[in-house]
């Protein structure tokens, strides 16, 4: 009996892709699994076509997308991986921190999963290793959460002095612990008083920036989270009312107006995983695939944002600034 089980388990494994092109017909599913909403998504798709073409892969042609969005509500992700489920898909893709990856690895042991993720993902639980992750997932790990100190080197750099600077985090985000954790080690090597700040909502963004303002922070730090993200102009258009210099992990934040921005190419890591997605279409084995991971980091300068709020951009910073966006 014992020896059947482990047969059938085998056969099941190899037959991932064949049995969810079967189900699905003539075009098999990828679905995507995102805690953040449906817009932000829509920016990185491009770039996700892209690397799905490069695995001979088209949307419309020879496969179908899906996308099922939390819009930031974590709580929601289980129902969203249980649509997906109900659907069929061929394949996953758990987008936005650890925990969509987490929900659909426990939603389903078959169907291949690829997450793309700036939290660490050996350290979330998500696999075991970078290079055999095992299991039926693999994925983009961008290593977001793990620059926090980087990003607060740069805006002491920015905004020298000994006034406060803001943090704002999600308390929600499964990296959050690490995040504050790093950034309170980053400010006693600086010789500077961090402010935190929580929030989960755009209501609670607006009292932090309100909290942070009152007690006469000099700059602020808004933390990797993919809420955040999905709030980028939110967040950038408080930051220019309270005339606060700000840092942020993505280059996005820049291109509509924030001072600048330090981290991985978030489109790279999506081009990244649609080549995954293709090959995993093809019946490539998930935990056969390692871990992929950022080789190349973007300091990314908006110089008219810093005249905007007087400031004289040191030139250590022009040098080492990868674009200067004007």
């Amino acid at each position: 009996m014992q020896r059947r089980k482990f047969l059938g388990a085998l056969i099941g494994v190899a037959a991932w892709p064949l049995v969810a092109r079967a189900q699905q017909g003539a075009l098999p599913v990828i679905g995507f699994l995102a805690s953040f909403s449906s817009t932000y998504l829509a920016h990185f798709m491009p770039a996700f076509h892209q690397g799905l073409g490069e695995s001979g892969f088209t949307d419309g042609q020879n496969v179908i997308i899906e996308t099922h969005s939390a819009d930031g509500q974590y709580d929601r992700l289980a129902r969203l991986a249980a649509e997906l489920l109900d659907r069929k898909v061929a394949v996953i893709v758990a987008a936005g921190g650890s925990e969509p990856a987490k929900v659909a690895k426990a939603a389903t042991s078959a169907i291949p999963i690829v997450f793309i993720s700036a939290a660490d993902p050996v350290r979330a639980g998500v696999v075991t290793s970078f290079n055999r992750p095992g299991a039926n997932i693999t994925g983009v790990s961008l290593l977001g959460s793990a620059l926090e100190a980087k990003r607060l080197e740069l805006l002491h750099q920015m905004v020298p002095g000994a006034s406060p600077i803001g943090a704002l985090l999600n308390p929600k985000y499964p990296d959050f612990d690490l995040e504050l954790h790093e950034l309170q080690e980053a400010a006693k090597l600086i010789g500077r008083h961090i402010i935190v700040a929580r929030a989960s909502t755009a209501t609670e963004i607006d009292a932090a920036f309100t909290m942070i303002t009152q007690q006469a922070a000099g700059a602020l730090l808004v933390a990797q989270d993919p809420f955040f993200n999905s709030q980028r102009e939110h967040l950038v258009a408080l930051a220019a009312q309270s005339r606060l210099p700000t840092i942020y992990n993505q280059r996005e934040y820049a291109e509509v107006g924030g001072l600048f921005s330090y981290g991985t190419s978030f489109a790279e890591g999506y081009r990244q995983a649609g080549v995954y997605a293709g090959k995993l279409l093809k019946g490539a084995k998930p935990g056969d695939l390692p871990i992929l991971q950022p080789t190349k980091y973007e300091f990314v300068l908006n110089l008219g944002t810093a005249r905007t709020l007087g400031l004289a951009v040191p030139s250590s910073l022009l040098a080492l600034a990868d674009e200067v966006l004007e």
